[in-house]
């Protein structure tokens, strides 16, 4: 079995990450001179006359060759799909350590006249800051090239059961992972008597292209660069007959075994005396330690930052007092964890009769999803009102459902009774946590999403949560507010 990574395509050349790594290796060795014989911190130096840059020349080299060597031992110069900037760290850093001991023995067995420690331990905090830095900027760039189509790749997925839908899921909602799915291939579209006619062949907004069956002339017609078959190992012969069609054409093939068809973070291998045994965890449902942790971050900045959110929603309540009759809270039944239904605060943003007017609205726009309503100019909300769902301020009394325990500051959106009876049972997954103010839903695109689409990335979220995964949504929160995209 083969274990190296699949490699992703890049708009860089190959060459090119290296050889910035070299460059940042001799900017920490100057900036860790500078700090150590020119501002001397920590401790003076005795005879800085006899200090000189020149000599370092070859520490820095071969510094650099170790690093090189390390990275390109644990493949850091591969553009591994999925790997987390935290794992480029961990071997950034390893390598910078195991490049530091190597040196330090140097200087034990050489004795040079010119050396210092201090300075070398500068060199190796600089150097994880600078190539981390370097590992960040690349995933900027990365990340707005492949908003205007540079190094993305078309897939095709192939069955859209449980693992469909889950694969799905992940691509959309890890846009870094470089891959734009174009369409499906399943036994069966899906319906939904209360969408538009154009839209019942649709998934969110990735279109049903037609059967399994139908792959050669899709092929031939979408071009796609990757297939992922998810169908039910059950059909191996039809399967290998798939990814055989496939590869006929150059098309890679990924195939997603019945093994893997459970979600792997469920799975705890256990060996007997050579055999695996493989155990299964229970759901995606969060365990007592993890709410304790979720429930605790959400307390502590909830309680941080009081005095800023009271400040503020003192002036909004005083902007919808001043601008006409009418509660200043609108109090809406929403069903949270496990479908028990809780009263939701917000600040009212549309006229007091505006709960009357929906169905008539929906009649005149049916092209809307009751699933998920979300209408651009909707002529129930109010000047003031407009505003605050473009700021996303209107949901700012949600805090006080936080505090209660109703909600978390992440997690899915809240919906309505009347909504969750039109769902899916796969829908109703979205339930099985505590919902909350933001997500990653809200961070990806907010009301121009699909429900379908919001479904599956609150689905991921579900299963693969955890504290930063928390925190870097509520980061991720801020610019997307300020930004107003999708806001309405």
């Amino acid at each position: 079995m083969n274990n190296e990574p699949v490699q992703s395509p890049t708009p860089e050349p190959r060459w090119l990450l290296p050889v910035i790594d070299v460059v940042m290796v001799v900017v920490a060795f100057v900036l860790g001179y500078v700090l150590r014989y020119d501002l001397q911190l920590i401790r003076p130096v005795i005879d800085p006359a006899r200090a000189e840059l020149l000599p370092y020349a070859p520490y820095a080299a071969i510094y650099a060759i170790i690093l090189y060597l390390n990275y390109s031992g644990n493949n850091l110069y591969k553009n591994v799909r999925g790997r987390t900037l935290s794992e480029e760290t961990t071997i950034i850093i390893n390598g910078v350590t195991i490049a530091t001991v190597i040196l330090l023995a140097l200087f034990f067995l050489i004795q040079p006249l010119v050396t210092s420690r201090l300075m070398l331990v500068y060199v190796a905090a600089l150097t994880v800051i600078l190539l981390v830095a370097v590992r960040i900027g690349r995933r900027i760039v990365l990340a707005r090239l492949r908003e205007r189509g540079v190094g993305v790749q078309r897939v095709l997925i192939v069955g859209m059961g449980e693992t469909g839908k889950s694969v799905l899921g992940t691509l959309i909602s890890r846009r870094d992972y470089g891959l734009e799915v174009l369409g499906y291939l399943d036994d069966a579209p899906p319906t939904l008597a209360t969408e538009a006619q154009d839209d019942t062949q649709r998934l969110g907004r990735v279109p049903y292209l037609g059967r399994p069956e139908d792959l050669r002339e899709t092929l031939t017609a979408h071009r796609p660069d990757i297939v992922i078959i998810t169908l039910p190992w059950r059909h191996y012969d039809f399967v290998m007959h798939l990814a055989r069609a496939a590869q006929r054409v150059g098309v890679e093939v990924r195939i997603v075994p019945d093994i893997f068809q459970l979600n792997m973070r469920r799975v705890q291998v256990e060996n007997l005396d050579g055999i695996p045994l493989l155990g299964l965890t229970g759901g995606h449902r969060l365990t007592s330690t993890s709410r304790l942790y979720k429930r605790a971050l959400d307390l502590l900045l909830v309680t941080v930052s009081a005095p800023l959110w009271l400040l503020v929603m003192a002036a909004v309540a005083l902007a919808i007092r001043l601008e006409g009759p009418g509660p200043i809270f609108y109090r809406q039944t929403r069903l949270g964890e496990n479908g028990r239904p809780f009263k939701m605060v917000k600040f009212r943003s549309m006229i007091p009769e505006a709960d009357a007017m929906r169905a008539a609205l929906m009649k005149q726009h049916n092209h809307l999803d009751p699933r998920h309503m979300k209408l651009p100019d909707d002529p129930r909300v109010t000047r003031i009102g407009r505003f605050l769902r473009r700021t996303s301020l209107d949901e700012l009394p949600n805090l006080f459902n936080v505090i209660r325990g109703e909600m978390s500051l992440v997690g899915p959106r809240p919906p309505t009774p009347d909504e969750v009876e039109l769902y899916q049972d796969w829908h109703r997954q979205r339930l099985d946590t505590i919902p909350g103010m933001t997500g990653l839903w809200q961070v990806s695109g907010r009301s121009n999403i699909p429900f379908d689409e919001m479904v599956l990335m609150d689905i991921y979220y579900i299963e693969n949560w955890s504290l930063p995964f928390d925190v870097q949504l509520l980061l991720m929160t801020v610019p997307h507010v300020l930004s107003r995209k999708g806001a309405y």
